[in-house]
């Protein structure tokens, strides 16, 4: 199986660099950007296998991004992770996105739940991950 790729989506670097070293502990290779304009123009030509999604994002705002998404054909395997401290949006969001990830998100955490969408992934070749807790995880998971 080819390595896994994942794009990170924030624009604080710590959390960025968190994300990026817990992906790389689960077999991803990572990429990160640190705005909203940046993922669009990237994500309009490139599918990522997972995308790490902050919601309040510099210059064009992660909750229209990921709208626009769920919309390109050519992301529609893309696994979407959110990651936000604005709990009313993420719920807003939960149907959407793939998994909601409540910051603070721990290193353990996130390398955990990539690790088993890693294992699981020829299992999604059929559509996106319908978040129904088939792999034994919820959308809102939590260690």
């Amino acid at each position: 199986m080819e390595t896994p790729h994942a794009l990170i989506v924030e624009d604080t670097p710590e959390l960025a660099e968190i994300f990026s070293m817990a992906l790389m502990a689960a077999g991803y290779q990572t990429q990160v950007l640190d705005n909203g304009q940046s993922a669009r123009q990237f994500l309009a030509t490139e599918a990522p296998d997972l995308l790490l999604l902050d919601i309040h994002l510099p210059h064009y705002n992660g909750d229209r991004l990921l709208e626009e998404v769920r919309q390109l054909p050519h992301l529609a395997q893309t696994l979407v992770i959110l990651a936000t401290a604005d709990t009313r949006r993420g719920e807003e969001l939960r149907d959407v996105a793939d998994f909601v990830l409540q910051k603070p998100i721990s290193f353990a955490q996130l390398r955990d739940l990539s690790s088993r969408l890693t294992a699981a992934m020829p299992r999604l070749q059929n559509g996106r991950f319908n978040n129904n807790g088939s792999l034994g995880i919820q959308g809102d998971y939590r260690p």
